[in-house]
C-alpha cells in the first residue's frame, strides 16, 4: 500500500476528468494491482451506511466464527467478487502460502489476546509473502516501510532486513496495532490508520465526530473523508476473511495449504554464504533462503555472527559437516571468479606452455578450449597462437535455461511453485500429479 505508517500522510489528488472509479490498489508480491468500476458512482460517496445494514453475519455466515465485527455491505462484495474473479488463480496462490505462516501470526495473536481475524490484514498487505515490496518501498508480509520498521525495532540495513523476517516483523506489526486500537477504540479504524497514518485518521475522525476515539461504525461514517485506497482497505481485509474462512464456497475447492514453517536454529559465523549452510545441512539453498527472508544478500552479516534457521532436525548435522562445506563453497566462489575475470578470452601461447596449463589457468577444461578453437589438437599447440577461451559456465547456464525444474533434496511442491509463480494446484496439473510427493531428481514441467 503507498504511503502508509507516515505518521501524517499528504492527501492525494486525482484527475477529475477520468469517469473511471478506481475500486482500490492493492500492493501482492510487489506488482500493483488496480480494479475498475467503469462508470459507476463512488461507493464512499453514500457512506455511512447504518450499522444494521452492515452486520449481516448471522444469516450468512452460520457456523463461521469471527473476532471482528462481519461486515457484509455493497463495497466488501465488490471486493468478494474481485477476489474470487479475475483475480482467483493469485488469490489461489496466497490462500495456499497462509499454510506457511498465518499459524504463527495465530500464535502471537493468541498471547497477545487480539483478533484472530487480524490475519486477514496480513492477507491483503502482501499476500503472505516475507519479500513482497510496493512502489512506495514497504517490505514484508505487514508492508513496513523503513522508518517505521526502524521506529518498532526491525533492522533495516544492506545485508539484514528484519521487514522481511516473518517473525519479529509480526511483534513489530501486532505492536504498531496495538498502540492504533488504544488510540482508536476500534480495529477498523486501527486498521485503516496501519494503511494511511495515524494522524490523518485522528484528523478526520475529530472533524467528522468530534473525537479521535470511536467505534467500529465510525469507519463507514468516515469512509468518504479518507484517501481511495483506503476507504478500500478494510472493506478488502473483511472480503478476504470472508473467503479465507470458507474458501469453498467461493470457488477454491482443492487449495493446497502450504505446511507451517518447521526450524531448528544454528550460530553462523560473519560473513557466510547460506548456500554453504545448505550444504552443510543437505538441503537446497531456496529452501534455507525460505526460512532466511532477512539475510537480504544470502549470506551473514560481514561483521558478526548471525541465528540462521535450518531445517528440523538438521542442526546436529550442520555442527558435523559446516567446516568442510564452507571451504568447499569457497573454492568453488574463487573458481567462478577467476572464471568471471577470464570469460571470453583470449590467450597467446608462449614457450613451453601446454593446453593443459592454459586451461587451468583460465579455470576450463582442455576439452572446452579444444572445440572453442575448432578441434584443436594439444601437441599442435603453436608459439605465438591466439586462443579462444569461452565462459566456462556457458553450457551449464544454457541447459539450466529451459521450461522444467529438477527436484533437489528438501523440495516440496510449496516452494516450487512459490519459485515460479505457480499454484500448486497449476504445478499438479502441467505435470499430471495425483499426489504431493517427490523424489529428488525428478523433472517438473513449469510452463
Amino acid at each position: 500500500m503507498t504511503e502508509r505508517r507516515a505518521a501524517e500522510s499528504k492527501p492525494r489528488t486525482r484527475s477529475s476528468n477520468s469517469k473511471a472509479v478506481m475500486i482500490g490498489t492493492l500492493i501482492f508480491g510487489g506488482s500493483l494491482m488496480t480494479a475498475w468500476a467503469v462508470g459507476r458512482p463512488d461507493p464512499g460517496a453514500s457512506e455511512p451506511a447504518p450499522m444494521d445494514e452492515v452486520m449481516a453475519a448471522a444469516t450468512s455466515n452460520a457456523g463461521v466464527s469471527w473476532d471482528l465485527p462481519v461486515t457484509r455491505n455493497e463495497r466488501v462484495e465488490d471486493w468478494i467478487d474481485f477476489l474470487k474473479g479475475r483475480n482467483a488463480d493469485k488469490t489461489e496462490r496466497w490462500l495456499e502460502r497462509s499454510g506457511r505462516y498465518v499459524p504463527l501470526v495465530q500464535v502471537q495473536l493468541r498471547k497477545r489476546e487480539m483478533p484472530q481475524d487480524l490475519i486477514y490484514l496480513a492477507f491483503i498487505e502482501s499476500g503472505y509473502n516475507p519479500n513482497a515490496h510496493s512502489n512506495a518501498a514497504a517490505v514484508g508480509l505487514w508492508q513496513f516501510i523503513s522508518e517505521t520498521g526502524k521506529r518498532y525495532g526491525l533492522e533495516v540495513s544492506s545485508y539484514v532486513d528484519e521487514r522481511r523476517d516473518p517473525y519479529k516483523a509480526t511483534d513489530a506489526a501486532l505492536d504498531y496495532l496495538s498502540e492504533l486500537y488504544e488510540r482508536f477504540g476500534s480495529w477498523y479504524l486501527a486498521a485503516a490508520a496501519y494503511n494511511t497514518g495515524e494522524n490523518r485518521v485522528a484528523r478526520i475522525m475529530r472533524e467528522r465526530t468530534g473525537s479521535e476515539r470511536g467505534e467500529d461504525a465510525d469507519f463507514w461514517r468516515i469512509a468518504r473523508y479518507l484517501p481511495e485506497e483506503t476507504r478500500n482497505y478494510v472493506p478488502l481485509m473483511l472480503a478476504a476473511g470472508h473467503i479465507g474462512k470458507e474458501p469453498a464456497k467461493y470457488g477454491f475447492n482443492d487449495v493446497d495449504y502450504a505446511g507451517p514453517l518447521s526450524y531448528a536454529t544454528v550460530r553462523v559465523p560473519q560473513d557466510v554464504p547460506l548456500a554453504a549452510v545448505a550444504r552443510a545441512v543437505g538441503a537446497d539453498k531456496d529452501t534455507i533462503a525460505l526460512l532466511n527472508p532477512e539475510l537480504v544478500k544470502q549470506q551473514t552479516p560481514p561483521t558478526r555472527a548471525w541465528t540462521v534457521r535450518v531445517p528440523e532436525g538438521t542442526a546436529a548435522q550442520f555442527a558435523a559437516n559446516f567446516p568442510s562445506a564452507l571451504h568447499e563453497i569457497r573454492l568453488a566462489a574463487l573458481k567462478e571468479k577467476t572464471t568471471r575475470t577470464y570469460a571470453n578470452a583470449t590467450h597467446r601461447v608462449r614457450r613451453g606452455e601446454t593446453l593443459s596449463e592454459i586451461a587451468m589457468r583460465y579455470g576450463v577444461s582442455v576439452r572446452t578450449i579444444a572445440r572453442a578453437n575448432g578441434g584443436l589438437v594439444a601437441s599442435h599447440l603453436q608459439i605465438g597462437q591466439t586462443l579462444r577461451i569461452p565462459k566456462a559456465n556457458s553450457v551449464a547456464q544454457a541447459k539450466s535455461s529451459g521450461r522444467y525444474h529438477s527436484v533437489r533434496r528438501g523440495e516440496n511442491l510449496s516452494l516450487i511453485a512459490d519459485r515460479y509463480n505457480l499454484s500448486v494446484s497449476r504445478l499438479k496439473h502441467l505435470n499430471g500429479l495425483r499426489s504431493s510427493t517427490l523424489r529428488p531428481g525428478q523433472r517438473l514441467r513449469i510452463a
